[in-house]
């Protein structure tokens, strides 16, 4: 790893952090024990501000420093975590997130524009920190006394103690020996231990040269060294704890030995250093390292191992008193959790998406030359070639199943998002409002987890102007102050369905209609459903807001989900009941890139239908003026295929019936010929063709000619509006005789 490469890791490490962060302040105020949550923003921010300072970014160590002492004080309980407080921490979140991208953007040093922003959060933090501020200084400088040390007490920091006594060090105890490949990673030793002397004083240091060769043989690009280091605390900066001085050398952990013993140690901390301590060595070699016993007190261990073969090394060094018993279980509770660790790493590997993408590419290249080559064996029939494109067919299935499955990612990272969202717009808003977020663990295609955000934030920012009534309202109805917007996604028939909830108002039927009819959308007196009048509120430039907000009330914005989500060959519907609440339903398909598909046939063209909207196919006939048939004792409306895209009549003998359905919708779509199933490769329609209706784009078959792929929401729709519009016309027909 090059200096390059390590800033590149340490930008995407904070990005991270900052995102656990805010998430960790969003669930802070409604969390039953907020001590963990608290030191987990703590730990972020000292995370950020300690890797800063090994790349010298001295301008996000200033700022992040000063965050960093609040939540100190946070931590310590000599400040409360109100909603002003969170508020101020989640803009200074955005802030040090400002910084990083500026560093990745290239500036180093920061930005003018920058720094200017940052001093009024700057000015804000510090009058937290103004209030209390010498006994802050006081808690900082203290010492834990030998005799609470040997206690047990929590919040000891010993380590080291033989017989219950503990040692007399006041200062802490740094052993580092510097990986051999330091240096041609482009990192300064020496820079590690400079930033170290920033958070305190180095009282002694001893550089260890056992490992260096002879000049002969000596590498220059290689680091031999090694430094004994003594440090203490200063008594006018924050307190230091182990995992501090661990974040100082998180750079090189990996390739290092670091040991860490604390001052005033005893033996209940040995527990807390075994816990922390990131080796997976064998366990007389973590004892030996985290000063537990001495090489000594090993090599005794492991001789009387050897005189007793089948007793084990933990059992021996308590047996002969070097240990105590539950020191050595915490480092076989320890070994085991680092082989795990190690297991579960090894298991996993992170891949750039673009490398994913050309992957999917080329698998459905492979998709269409298999189609052709199964063409091919077909014609020729020759069993031999038939049976081995058989078998292609099936590994080249298995490969494309595994390809997609590499592109699914969980859905709760982007749902997540909106914590923040809800939080911000709610005290924009004047509400209380909360964010209930189900079915995070549902999968699906990257491409479409990336494109639905922005619909998504549409749907929830509307919910919460338009849909949640002020805690006046709410409280004169009978509802609880606090409004509710539950977020919700589930697989449903090789969909993905997400459903954005409101408790609020609802929508009312007649407002909507009226303005519908004001603007010309619907003629006077045309009836139309539930379904129909809240889709509505999805036209362009349509809105009922009485006054215009900074979010709402240009008509702007539910058109843009309904665009959107078309685009991602998606559907948007409403549902609403007035006073309890609105649910807007957007179902999409999981992937955008490969389906299994079924080929039909109308004339000589050749039309693909997503497999898993077909519910079954049928033999059909019916009387021509009809767009329903009965099926089975149930009314299915159809639309038959080659009037829609207006062919000349066909001379077919039979014609086929293939089911459709959508949700809780089925139509029927009547074609000449069922050609079968047909692995899909989707291949988007180009800008001349994008409107046309009902097909959601292509794809090339084994003879290399071009198939449309239907779209069967669309489809749906068209039958039912068919099959209604005839429903009426035969019952005024009925009506006049």
């Amino acid at each position: 790893m090059d200096l390059d490469e390590a800033l590149e890791l340490f930008i995407v490490e904070c990005r991270e952090l900052l995102e656990d962060m805010e998430a960790a302040l969003l669930a802070v105020e409604n969390a039953t024990d907020q001590g963990e949550i608290i030191n987990a923003v703590f730990r972020a921010a000292h995370t950020i501000k300690g890797s800063s300072g090994l790349f010298s970014l001295g301008h996000i160590v200033a700022f992040t420093h000063v965050v960093e002492s609040v939540l100190d004080r946070v931590r310590s309980g000599k400040l409360a975590l109100n909603g002003e407080l969170v508020a101020l921490l989640l803009a200074c979140s955005d802030h040090i997130r400002a910084l990083v991208e500026g560093v990745a953007g290239g500036e180093q040093s920061g930005t003018p524009e920058l720094a200017q922003a940052g001093e009024p959060l700057i000015h804000q933090l510090r009058v937290y920190l103004d209030t209390g501020a010498a006994a802050a200084n006081a808690a900082a400088t203290a010492v834990v006394p030998p005799a609470a040390a040997s206690s047990g007490a929590p919040g000891a920091a010993g380590v080291r103690c033989i017989n219950g006594t503990p040692v007399d060090a006041d200062h802490w105890h740094i052993s580092v020996r510097f990986g051999h490949d330091v240096l041609r990673n482009g990192m300064d030793p020496m820079s590690f231990i400079r930033y170290l002397a920033t958070l305190g004083h180095i009282t002694a240091i001893a550089t260890v040269a056992d490992a260096l060769p002879d000049a002969a043989v000596m590498d220059p690009e290689t680091c031999y060294l090694g430094f004994e280091i003594a440090f203490k605390a200063s008594p006018d900066k924050a307190p230091i704890d182990k995992a501090a001085i661990e974040q100082v050398f998180e750079f090189v952990r990996e390739d290092s030995q670091l040991f860490i013993l604390p001052p005033h140690s005893q033996v209940s901390a040995y527990v807390n250093l075994l816990e922390h301590q990131g080796d997976s060595a064998r366990l007389g070699e973590m004892l030996v390292r985290c000063g537990t016993l001495t090489r000594q007190e090993l090599d005794a261990a492991l001789d009387q191992q050897v005189e007793t073969p089948n007793a084990l090394i933990g059992t021996i060094l308590v047996t002969q008193g070097s240990v105590q018993a539950e020191v050595v279980e915490a480092a076989l509770q320890k070994q085991k959790h680092a082989k795990e660790t190690v297991a579960t790493e090894s298991r996993s590997i992170r891949v750039d998406a673009d490398k994913l993408d050309q992957l999917i590419n080329l698998v459905g290249e492979l998709i269409i030359a298999g189609a052709n080559v199964n063409m091919i064996a077909h014609r020729a029939k020759v069993i031999e070639l038939e049976e081995s494109t058989s078998k292609l067919s099936a590994l080249v299935e298995e490969v494309r199943d595994s390809a997609l499955q590499l592109r699914m990612v969980k859905i709760g990272a982007t749902f997540n998002r909106f914590q923040r969202v809800v939080h911000d717009v709610s005290r924009e808003l004047g509400k209380d409002i909360a964010l209930v977020i189900e079915g995070e663990d549902t999968e699906l295609d990257k491409t479409v987890v990336e494109k639905i955000g922005d619909p998504l934030m549409h749907l929830i920012r509307n919910s919460m102007d338009h849909g949640i009534e002020s805690a006046e309202v709410r409280r004169a109805q009978g509802k609880s102050e606090q409004g509710m917007v539950r977020l919700n996604a589930f697989h449903d028939s090789g969909s993905i369905v997400i459903t954005v909830e409101d408790d609020g108002g609802g929508l009312n039927r007649e407002r909507i209609l009226a303005k519908a009819i004001e603007r010309g959308l619907v003629e006077a007196g045309h009836h139309l459903t539930d379904e129909e009048v809240y889709g509505l509120v999805l036209e362009a430039g349509f809105s009922t807001a009485e006054k215009v907000s900074n979010l709402s009330g240009r008509g702007v914005g539910m058109d843009v989900v309904k665009r959107n989500i078309a685009a991602l060959r998606g559907t948007v519907t409403m549902s609403s009941q007035e006073g309890l609440g609105t649910t807007v339903t957007v179902r999409m398909p999981l992937t955008l890139a490969i389906i299994d598909g079924f080929l039909v046939g109308v004339g000589k063209a050749v039309y693909a239908i997503p497999l898993d909207m077909i519910d079954e196919c049928v033999a059909f006939s019916a009387e021509p003026e009809h767009d329903y048939t009965n099926l089975r004792g149930q009314v299915l409306p159809f639309i038959r295929l080659r009037q829609l895209f207006g062919m000349p009549n066909s001379c077919a003998r039979s014609e086929n019936i293939v089911v459709l359905k959508h949700g809780n919708q089925r139509a029927g779509l009547v074609v000449d010929t069922l050609l079968g199933e047909f692995q899909t490769v989707i291949k988007p329609l180009g800008k001349m063709f994008s409107q046309v209706k009902c097909v959601s784009g292509s794809t090339i078959l084994g003879s290399g000619d071009v198939a449309l792929i239907l779209d069967v929401p669309a489809l749906v729709q068209q039958a039912m509006v068919r099959a209604e519009a005839s429903v009426g016309v035969a019952n005024a027909l009925h009506g006049s005789r």
